[in-house]
């Protein structure tokens, strides 16, 4: 597998995910779709990639996801339980290998002292062999800076760093 920096990372999930022979799915909240849209950039894509599930509202992440009310109510939306919920839901309702999820606040309002703006959670779900009891979720609680498109681009791109992270560990 190619380990050039100058490969961009969409590309190198690829790649990884192609050479285990396994698929990926994504819940997006804050990133609106641009996590899909950059493993789509990808030409052969459809080879490792299902599905991009835009859930930008609770409703929608109960809808869409089923987060439970109760994680909403108790941690928000943007927070490491919801983000949890989301990479879960979207690997075993897509009944993929992978299931990444982002949510957090992109600014340039919306944020608090407890979550300023920039603020990000990022989920990485993997599925493991049925009854093997080692599926799990990774969630990594990040900060950026910039204004609203540059956020959710350093967004979309680190959730694809974690995921190329966890498949190559895997």
């Amino acid at each position: 597998m190619t380990e050039d920096s100058e490969t961009p990372v969409e590309a190198r999930v690829g790649e990884a995910l192609r050479e285990r022979n396994e698929t990926v799915a994504v819940a997006e909240s804050c990133t609106g779709g641009l996590v899909g849209s950059l493993l789509t950039d990808v030409p052969g894509s459809s080879d490792y990639f299902d599905r991009s599930v835009v859930s930008y509202s609770y409703d929608a992440k109960q809808e869409l996801l089923a987060v439970s009310r109760e994680a909403l109510d108790a941690h928000g939306a943007v927070s490491e339980p919801v983000a949890d919920e989301m990479a879960r839901a979207v690997r075993d309702t897509a009944g993929t290998d992978w299931g990444v999820a982002t949510t957090g606040v992109a600014g340039p309002t919306g944020g608090s002292p407890e979550t300023p703006v920039g603020t990000v959670y990022i989920a990485v779900a993997h599925a493991a062999p049925w009854e093997s009891g080692d599926s799990d979720c990774a969630v990594s609680h990040y900060e950026f800076e910039g204004d609203r498109a540059e956020v959710k681009e350093r967004i979309a791109g680190r959730a694809l760093s974690d995921l190329l992270a966890a498949v190559q560990e895997e």
